[in-house]
């Protein structure tokens, strides 16, 4: 009975936890597809380019108020927005418009018509002001248009970063700008154009930034120490307890986003009520960055995963296994990846040190025919988002790649047909006459997406037969580059195995990847090795290709066995040909466990 429970069970209030503004994923009611976004006051202003709503957005509750109630057709498709010099401004088509005054508490009335201010020859995309100075982007122009918000009159241009469309921000030093094409936040001197660092988002899409003051209590941040390794050394356990921009100080950098997720419908009146389709996504995040600006480096909001890797004994044929040792490459430590602890699944395993990184060894005095199991390891990882920021400049001084590196990994150790005249052509044919080591990779990388598209193949193809057919999947793209790489001076290796299915906000949610992946790393003598995807930014027929994983990978790639084998079996009578998968079945699995 109600009566014999304790009366605070049924009338206290229901407390909610007192979560921090900077941990809060805001998602707004009532909207669509939401694009650029702005401060006033406390609260965050943004567009629902579908429905025309000006929207304003307590970041405490996700309340949600339209501002524009009597005008929404003049709102339809709008992208940019920013409020300055007593305005709101916001962009549409090529088309700036203003209103005259801020926007009220309770919105604007019927009287308040938007303003046409300037018409730009292409289409813009995102607006920012700061001082009498609008800062208005153009993907097509690949300019940021500097405007006199008074006159109208065009003041300058400064050359914009990135291939996508970009929505921008400014402070009184610096341009941030979100690209939702490169999946990254630039931030540039606001004088001059220069980029002062890079960092890459934790969701795709991001479609506006803004820098957020709330008024609270400033909550106590443990800044992470400068790591005293060198970016020659990032298997340095060097990963942050908590990340910090200095450049924003107390505000936090919100970011929002908008895309689509699919989705199994219910349908009663369908013979098959269970359809596949689409559905709007878009919500509100915040963007941590770490900046380390003397190693030119990034990191960005991270994640603590769970990660367990099983075999499951499932031989096709009778084989009998004497004195079996059985090696699974552990995590690695890594600048952006640090483990937390690893155990054994199944049976135990001893570690130890092959090449400077940890590798399982299980041991097991018989392998019977047909016999089962299971066996394995599950690791915690701290996982983040790294992005360097090189150009050019800074590697034209890199002194010649070392004797020892050069008989590691200027080599065909792996089946990559750099002897074959086809190979060699297109190693001549792709970096033409460029000596820039930097310059000389990222045109490698472009020449391969250029001749050759995505696709999954029953096997992995040497790379000469890769770039005749045109298709390959991520192991036939690295073993391309591999090679125009190593036979143009540039030592390269293999790395990778699995990515983290990117569902940042299903925690503790059993995640299994569809497949394995692989990507590769590059050495610059005096700097260190440097990561670039395999084919993951090959998304654009001929190119411009994003350089999102150009210098750069996301927090959900996870690094296993840097520059060794994953997984290797021994046994004194070991059949030749042999492969585990005639042996055993791989089971992966990750769980989200929480947002560093």
């Amino acid at each position: 009975m109600l009566s014999d429970l304790p009366s605070d069970c049924i009338f206290a209030k229901p407390s909610l936890p007192k979560t921090a503004l900077q941990d809060l994923i805001l998602r707004p009611i009532g909207v669509y597809v939401l694009s650029g976004l702005a401060t006033q006051g406390d609260r965050l202003l943004s567009i629902d380019t579908v429905r025309g709503y000006l929207v304003a957005i307590d970041p405490r509750t996700n309340n949600t108020k339209v501002l524009n109630p009597y005008h929404i057709d003049d709102w339809l498709d709008a992208t940019g927005l920013a409020l300055g010099q007593d305005r709101l401004w916001f962009t549409r088509g090529e088309v700036v418009f203003y209103y005259e005054g801020l926007p009220p508490e309770g919105g604007y009335d019927s009287t308040q018509l938007p303003q046409r201010f300037v018409e730009l020859p292409y289409e813009v995309n995102g607006i920012a002001v700061w001082d009498n100075i609008l800062y208005i982007t153009c993907q097509k122009s690949g300019y940021i248009h500097l405007y006199d918000s008074g006159t109208g009159r065009l003041l300058n241009k400064l050359p914009q970063p990135g291939v996508g469309k970009t929505s921008i921000t400014a402070t009184e030093e610096e341009l941030w700008l979100c690209d939702r094409t490169e999946q990254t936040v630039y931030c540039l001197d606001r004088t001059t154009g220069s980029l002062k660092f890079s960092a890459l988002t934790p969701f795709s899409n991001p479609a506006g930034i803004t820098l957020y003051s709330p008024a609270q209590p400033k909550r106590k941040v443990t800044k992470r120490k400068t790591a005293a390794s060198t970016v020659a050394s990032p298997e340095a356990n060097a990963t942050p307890a908590s990340l910090e921009d200095s450049s924003t100080g107390d505000r936090i950098c919100y970011i929002v986003y908008s895309d689509e997720e699919p989705y199994i419908r219910d349908d009663p009146n369908a013979d098959s009520p269970y359809q596949l389709t689409f559905r709007d996504r878009t919500f509100i995040h915040p963007l941590r960055i770490y900046n380390n600006p003397d190693q030119r480096y990034t990191l960005s909001n991270g994640y603590l995963i769970e990660l367990s890797y099983v075999e499951e004994l499932q031989p096709l044929d009778a084989i009998t296994l004497q004195n079996v040792e059985w090696r699974m490459a552990l995590p690695a430590d890594t600048l952006r990846q640090r483990v937390r602890q690893v155990e054994a699944i199944g049976y135990p395993f001893t570690e130890v040190e092959q090449e400077g990184q940890r590798v399982a060894v299980f041991k097991f005095d018989q392998l019977q025919p047909f016999q089962g199991g299971i066996f394995g390891w599950k690791a915690i990882l701290e996982m983040y988002s790294l992005k360097y920021y090189l150009s050019p400049a800074d590697v034209e001084d890199c002194p010649p790649l070392a004797p020892e590196f050069q008989q590691r990994y200027l080599v065909d150790d792996d089946e990559l047909a750099m002897d074959n005249p086809i190979i060699q052509a297109a190693a001549q044919e792709a970096i033409g006459t460029e000596t820039n080591v930097l310059r000389k990779i990222l045109k490698i990388r472009n020449y391969v997406y250029d001749r050759l598209s995505y696709g999954i193949q029953p096997r992995i193809s040497t790379p000469d037969v890769a770039l005749e057919r045109g298709v390959g999947s991520c192991g036939e793209y690295v073993g391309i580059i591999l090679a125009l790489a190593r036979l143009n001076g540039i030592a390269c290796r293999t790395i990778g195995r699995y990515k983290c299915p990117p569902h940042n906000d299903r925690r503790y949610l059993p995640l299994e990847p569809d497949f394995n992946h692989v990507w590769l790393e590059f050495y610059l003598p005096g700097l260190g090795w440097l990561p670039m995807e395999s084919n993951v930014d090959d998304v654009v027929e001929r190119g411009p290709y994003p350089t999102r994983f150009f210098m750069g990978l996301s927090w959900y790639h996870t690094e296993l066995g840097k520059g060794i084998s994953f997984e290797k079996l021994f046994a004194p009578n070991l059949p030749n040909p042999f492969s585990i998968q005639d042996l055993a079945i791989n089971h992966i699995r990750f769980r989200i466990l929480e947002e560093l």
